[in-house]
Protein backbone atom coordinates (compact mmCIF):
# COMPACT_ATOMS: atom_id res chain seq x y z
CA UNK A 1 0.00 0.00 0.00
CA UNK A 2 1.31 3.30 -0.86
CA UNK A 3 -0.45 6.54 1.02
CA UNK A 4 -0.07 10.02 0.27
CA UNK A 5 -2.00 12.34 2.23
CA UNK A 6 -2.57 12.78 6.02
CA UNK A 7 -5.67 11.85 7.97
CA UNK A 8 -6.67 13.69 10.51
CA UNK A 9 -8.72 10.87 12.62
CA UNK A 10 -5.45 8.80 12.61
CA UNK A 11 -4.64 9.03 16.12
CA UNK A 12 -8.46 7.98 17.12
CA UNK A 13 -8.42 5.28 14.75
CA UNK A 14 -5.27 4.11 16.41
CA UNK A 15 -6.36 3.62 19.19
CA UNK A 16 -9.86 1.92 18.67
CA UNK A 17 -7.94 -0.55 16.34
CA UNK A 18 -5.37 -1.23 19.61
CA UNK A 19 -8.12 -1.72 21.74
CA UNK A 20 -9.72 -4.54 19.16
CA UNK A 21 -6.49 -6.72 19.60
CA UNK A 22 -4.34 -4.59 16.73
CA UNK A 23 -0.49 -4.19 16.98
CA UNK A 24 1.25 -1.87 14.99
CA UNK A 25 4.82 -2.12 13.69
CA UNK A 26 5.00 1.66 12.59
CA UNK A 27 3.25 5.14 13.31
CA UNK A 28 2.31 6.31 10.37
CA UNK A 29 -1.30 6.80 8.51
CA UNK A 30 -1.11 3.87 5.84
CA UNK A 31 -0.41 0.79 8.71
CA UNK A 32 -3.86 2.35 10.22
CA UNK A 33 -5.96 1.70 6.69
CA UNK A 34 -4.45 -1.40 6.47
CA UNK A 35 -5.56 -2.35 9.69
CA UNK A 36 -8.80 -1.09 9.11
CA UNK A 37 -9.71 -3.32 5.95
CA UNK A 38 -8.42 -6.36 8.16
CA UNK A 39 -10.75 -5.26 10.84
CA UNK A 40 -13.55 -5.28 8.38
CA UNK A 41 -14.49 -8.76 8.27
CA UNK A 42 -14.06 -11.44 5.71
CA UNK A 43 -16.46 -10.26 3.89
CA UNK A 44 -15.46 -9.54 -0.21
CA UNK A 45 -11.99 -7.61 -0.28
CA UNK A 46 -13.61 -4.41 -1.96
CA UNK A 47 -16.21 -4.37 0.28
CA UNK A 48 -14.24 -4.05 3.10
CA UNK A 49 -11.95 -1.40 1.56
CA UNK A 50 -15.43 0.76 0.80
CA UNK A 51 -15.89 0.16 4.45
CA UNK A 52 -12.30 0.94 5.45
CA UNK A 53 -11.99 4.67 2.98
CA UNK A 54 -15.74 5.54 4.47
CA UNK A 55 -14.08 5.50 8.23
CA UNK A 56 -11.06 7.74 7.47
CA UNK A 57 -11.64 12.00 7.99
CA UNK A 58 -8.77 14.05 5.77
CA UNK A 59 -6.64 13.46 2.55
CA UNK A 60 -5.56 10.49 1.27
CA UNK A 61 -4.69 9.13 -2.05
CA UNK A 62 -4.23 5.22 -2.00
CA UNK A 63 -2.70 2.81 -4.32
CA UNK A 64 -2.54 -0.52 -3.24
CA UNK A 65 -1.05 -3.81 -4.88
CA UNK A 66 -2.57 -7.36 -3.92
CA UNK A 67 -1.84 -10.83 -5.55
CA UNK A 68 -4.94 -10.24 -8.14
CA UNK A 69 -5.47 -6.10 -8.98
CA UNK A 70 -4.21 -2.67 -8.49
CA UNK A 71 -6.69 -0.63 -6.49
CA UNK A 72 -6.40 3.05 -6.59
CA UNK A 73 -8.97 5.29 -4.20
CA UNK A 74 -9.09 9.27 -3.59
CA UNK A 75 -10.87 11.04 -1.17
CA UNK A 76 -14.35 13.10 -1.23
CA UNK A 77 -12.86 16.09 -1.54
CA UNK A 78 -9.92 15.29 -4.16
CA UNK A 79 -7.27 17.17 -1.22
CA UNK A 80 -4.28 15.10 -3.19
CA UNK A 81 -3.78 14.36 -6.89
CA UNK A 82 -3.67 11.08 -8.35
CA UNK A 83 -3.89 10.07 -12.10
CA UNK A 84 -4.62 7.36 -14.70
CA UNK A 85 -1.93 6.85 -17.18
CA UNK A 86 -1.80 3.81 -19.86
CA UNK A 87 1.35 1.84 -21.10
CA UNK A 88 0.82 -0.65 -24.25
CA UNK A 89 -2.24 -2.66 -22.72
CA UNK A 90 -1.49 -1.62 -19.18
CA UNK A 91 -2.26 0.84 -17.25
CA UNK A 92 -0.41 2.82 -14.36
CA UNK A 93 -1.01 5.36 -11.40
CA UNK A 94 0.96 8.10 -10.15
CA UNK A 95 0.19 11.00 -7.67
CA UNK A 96 1.79 13.11 -9.91
CA UNK A 97 1.69 13.24 -13.84
CA UNK A 98 5.29 13.50 -14.29
CA UNK A 99 5.73 10.19 -13.31
CA UNK A 100 4.27 9.07 -16.35
CA UNK A 101 6.80 10.58 -18.69
CA UNK A 102 9.66 7.99 -16.91
CA UNK A 103 7.64 5.07 -17.29
CA UNK A 104 6.67 5.99 -21.15
CA UNK A 105 2.64 6.29 -19.86
CA UNK A 106 0.19 8.16 -22.02
CA UNK A 107 -1.92 10.26 -19.28
CA UNK A 108 -5.54 9.63 -19.00
CA UNK A 109 -7.55 11.77 -16.64
CA UNK A 110 -7.59 12.25 -13.30
CA UNK A 111 -8.99 9.93 -10.59
CA UNK A 112 -12.24 11.72 -9.10
CA UNK A 113 -12.79 12.20 -5.46
CA UNK A 114 -14.28 9.54 -3.71
CA UNK A 115 -13.70 7.24 -6.81
CA UNK A 116 -11.98 3.70 -6.43
CA UNK A 117 -10.19 2.33 -9.43
CA UNK A 118 -9.66 -1.48 -10.09
CA UNK A 119 -7.25 -3.24 -12.22
CA UNK A 120 -7.05 -6.70 -13.39
CA UNK A 121 -6.49 -9.55 -15.74
CA UNK A 122 -9.92 -8.51 -17.04
CA UNK A 123 -9.06 -4.64 -17.65
CA UNK A 124 -10.11 -1.93 -15.78
CA UNK A 125 -12.86 -1.23 -13.86
CA UNK A 126 -13.92 1.97 -12.23
CA UNK A 127 -16.36 2.41 -8.37
CA UNK A 128 -17.09 5.05 -6.04
CA UNK A 129 -17.04 4.49 -2.36
CA UNK A 130 -18.13 7.82 -1.59
CA UNK A 131 -20.27 10.80 -3.25
CA UNK A 132 -17.97 13.55 -4.00
CA UNK A 133 -17.30 16.56 -2.28
CA UNK A 134 -16.29 20.05 -2.92
CA UNK A 135 -13.01 20.01 -4.40
CA UNK A 136 -10.63 21.25 -2.20
CA UNK A 137 -7.01 20.40 -3.95
CA UNK A 138 -3.96 21.35 -1.49
CA UNK A 139 -2.66 24.93 -2.60
CA UNK A 140 0.68 23.51 -1.40
CA UNK A 141 1.03 21.28 -4.40
CA UNK A 142 0.40 24.52 -6.47
CA UNK A 143 2.80 26.14 -4.75
CA UNK A 144 5.93 23.82 -3.48
CA UNK A 145 4.99 19.83 -3.21
CA UNK A 146 4.75 19.12 -7.11
CA UNK A 147 7.10 19.05 -9.77
CA UNK A 148 6.62 22.28 -12.00
CA UNK A 149 6.53 19.38 -15.04
CA UNK A 150 3.64 18.28 -13.70
CA UNK A 151 -0.56 18.68 -14.29
CA UNK A 152 -2.66 19.53 -11.65
CA UNK A 153 -6.38 19.97 -12.11
CA UNK A 154 -6.06 20.45 -15.66
CA UNK A 155 -3.05 23.42 -14.47
CA UNK A 156 0.40 22.92 -15.38
CA UNK A 157 2.88 23.71 -12.26
CA UNK A 158 5.46 25.72 -13.85
CA UNK A 159 2.89 27.27 -15.74
CA UNK A 160 0.62 28.24 -12.16
CA UNK A 161 3.17 29.00 -10.28
CA UNK A 162 4.77 31.78 -13.29
CA UNK A 163 1.25 33.46 -13.21
CA UNK A 164 1.52 33.89 -9.17
CA UNK A 165 5.23 35.80 -9.82
CA UNK A 166 3.61 38.02 -12.32
CA UNK A 167 0.58 38.53 -9.76
CA UNK A 168 3.16 39.06 -7.05
CA UNK A 169 4.86 41.59 -9.43
CA UNK A 170 1.71 43.99 -10.00
CA UNK A 171 0.09 43.71 -6.54
CA UNK A 172 3.72 43.80 -4.42
CA UNK A 173 6.45 45.78 -6.35
CA UNK A 174 9.54 46.33 -5.40
CA UNK A 175 12.99 48.85 -6.65
CA UNK A 176 15.82 45.72 -6.79
CA UNK A 177 18.38 44.79 -9.55
CA UNK A 178 18.06 41.20 -10.06
CA UNK A 179 15.00 38.67 -8.89
CA UNK A 180 16.16 35.29 -8.05
CA UNK A 181 14.81 32.05 -6.59
CA UNK A 182 15.35 29.67 -4.00
CA UNK A 183 15.90 25.92 -5.29
CA UNK A 184 13.67 24.56 -7.11
CA UNK A 185 9.99 25.14 -6.45
CA UNK A 186 9.84 29.27 -6.48
CA UNK A 187 11.95 29.33 -9.71
CA UNK A 188 8.51 29.59 -11.84
CA UNK A 189 7.39 32.16 -9.90
CA UNK A 190 10.52 33.75 -9.51
CA UNK A 191 10.48 33.98 -13.42
CA UNK A 192 7.45 35.13 -13.68
CA UNK A 193 7.73 38.16 -11.31
CA UNK A 194 10.98 39.40 -13.59
CA UNK A 195 9.41 38.86 -16.62
CA UNK A 196 6.18 41.30 -15.35
CA UNK A 197 8.85 43.91 -13.28
CA UNK A 198 11.51 44.04 -15.98
CA UNK A 199 14.05 43.15 -13.21
CA UNK A 200 16.63 40.61 -14.87
CA UNK A 201 16.26 37.26 -13.86
CA UNK A 202 19.77 35.64 -11.98
CA UNK A 203 20.97 33.03 -10.43
CA UNK A 204 21.57 33.24 -6.65
CA UNK A 205 21.57 29.94 -5.02
CA UNK A 206 22.59 26.76 -6.09
CA UNK A 207 21.06 23.27 -4.82
CA UNK A 208 23.75 21.06 -3.65
CA UNK A 209 22.56 17.66 -5.15
CA UNK A 210 24.93 15.45 -3.27
CA UNK A 211 23.70 15.83 0.11
CA UNK A 212 20.89 14.72 1.82
CA UNK A 213 17.68 17.21 2.43
CA UNK A 214 18.08 19.73 4.67
CA UNK A 215 14.81 20.88 4.65
CA UNK A 216 13.22 20.33 7.98
CA UNK A 217 16.70 20.72 9.88
CA UNK A 218 16.64 24.38 8.44
CA UNK A 219 13.22 24.68 10.21
CA UNK A 220 13.90 23.25 13.56
CA UNK A 221 16.52 25.70 13.97
CA UNK A 222 15.19 28.44 12.92
CA UNK A 223 11.70 27.30 15.27
CA UNK A 224 14.75 27.09 17.94
CA UNK A 225 15.85 30.51 17.18
CA UNK A 226 12.56 32.53 17.13
CA UNK A 227 11.53 30.51 20.30
CA UNK A 228 14.81 32.18 22.43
Amino acid sequence: MAHNGNLVNATKLREELEETGSIFQTTSDTEVIAHLIKRAGRGPIMDRIKQALNELEGAYAIAMLDEKRLIAALDPRGMRPLSLGKVGAGYVIASETCAFDVVGAEYVREIVPGELVVIDDEGIHFDTFSEAKNRSICSMEYIYFSRPDSNVDGQNIHSVRKRLGKKLAEVSPVEADVVTGVPDSSISAAIGFAEQSGTPYELGLIKNRYVGRTFIQLLKRFASEACR
